[in-house]
């Protein structure tokens, strides 16, 4: 579909000046001081990144991303189940790699885990490739169709029903039964194949982009309004974005020289190859915004792309003081940005960084909440109005 400049952004949160605050639990070994440089302290534990979920739970973010990996790091939805009776407000946004689990068995697990969180729970569907295996893109987005296709029978119908290319199911759907009872967990989604974006307009409630330029990201926007608006839907759209916030914009720069004065070209290469996506679409937009960008690596305004020297996925931060960040975050609210998944390095004490000196001055919402999905009231934090005081 064709857009331009122009072409508006639908999204379903209109109602709403704030977005949904979120932070990143590193259960795959993401944790460092120093990318490249690996501490046992930080190392992929149920110590240390279950330390930084509980912060973030006290310290008021809604949301936090369990992301899933074979290579490294710990199961999610273990993960997630061991943290649902030590956390009070934060939701789990728990990762789903699609034809992991045997669908129905799958959807009595989620429905088990969203119990236990009292509907705390939303859900990362993720269409790679299982570990050892080489599906073909189109036949990895038609599973993942038909999973969440059988996950929505199974949350909102009697009887699970359905004929596919991968499953085949006829089961009384009473077991799977979730907590949230209009419709089941939000379901968030990140891709940008053609297969992807019509996966998500189809079925999923978040877009989840990484950091690209406010070109770009109004581009994706404007394309997946539209291909939505095919199917009667309308989405929220959210950013998965690293942050770097100093008290001065020179101290924030000097910190992101520091995160990667141990990474060598060949070194960074070794370990961006080493995941699953590293060959993706998403991982061939990040690596062109990083050639674009000048000799220190910024791309726009804030906008830092040497992150993604040495890691996969999403490779870029927002570097700066306090209110120059805010007033970054607040353009991406004003564009029609609804949820956002920050992290930084290392993630406990970055969680803490961020908390103090932005989290307090954004209207900070549970979208699971604004689209009815949790029963119960979460409040919102205040949003700010010009510069922190």
């Amino acid at each position: 579909m064709e857009t331009t400049p122009n072409t508006p952004i639908e999204i379903r949160s209109k109602e709403i000046d704030g977005a949904e605050v979120a932070w990143f639990a590193p259960i795959c070994n993401g944790d460092d001081r120093f990318l490249g440089f690996h501490e046992d302290r930080y190392r992929s534990s149920w110590e240390n990144a279950s330390s930084i979920v509980l912060k973030a739970d006290r310290l008021g973010y809604r949301n936090i991303l369990l992301p899933s990996s074979y290579q490294v790091g710990q199961d999610t939805l273990t993960f997630a189940a061991g943290l649902a009776p030590l956390t009070k407000d934060i939701s789990l946004l728990t990762a789903i790699r699609s034809g992991e689990v045997h669908p129905p068995m799958l959807a009595r697990a989620i429905a088990t885990l969203d119990h236990m969180l009292k509907g705390r729970l939303t859900l990362n569907i993720i269409s790679s490739n299982l570990p050892g295996t080489n599906l073909n893109s189109a036949d990895r987005y038609q599973r993942s169709n038909e999973v969440i296709q059988i996950l929505k029978q199974a949350w909102t119908k009697e009887r699970i029903a359905f004929d596919g290319q991968f499953y085949a199911f006829d089961l009384d759907a009473q077991p799977t039964k979730p907590y949230q009872q209009n419709g089941g967990p939000l379901l968030y989604f990140g891709g940008y194949s053609s297969a992807g974006l019509d996966l998500c307009a189809q079925h999923c409630d978040v877009y989840l982009m990484w950091p690209e330029t406010i070109g770009n990201l109004r581009s994706l926007m404007q394309t997946m309004s539209l291909k939505a608006l095919g199917h009667g839907r309308s989405v929220d759209f959210g950013l998965r974005i690293h942050v770097i916030v100093r008290k001065t914009e020179s101290l924030a720069r000097e910190a992101a020289r520091e995160l990667m004065q141990h990474i060598e070209p060949d070194k960074g290469a070794s370990i961006r190859n080493r995941a699953l996506d590293a060959k993706s679409l998403g991982v061939a937009r990040q690596s062109e915004m990083r050639a674009l960008s000048d000799s220190e690596g910024f791309v726009e305004d804030l906008l830092w792309t040497g992150i993604g020297r040495a890691r996969s996925g999403c490779g870029a931060a927002l570097v700066g003081d306090p209110d120059q960040v805010l007033a970054k975050i607040r353009s991406y609210i004003k564009m029609g940005i609804r949820s956002f998944i920050f992290s930084g390095y290392p993630h406990l004490e970055e969680c803490q960084v961020f908390a103090r000196d932005v989290l307090p001055y954004i209207k900070n919402v549970s979208l699971s909440k604004v689209q009815g999905r949790i029963p119960h009231h979460i409040p919102a934090t205040p949003l700010g109005n010009g510069k922190r005081s």
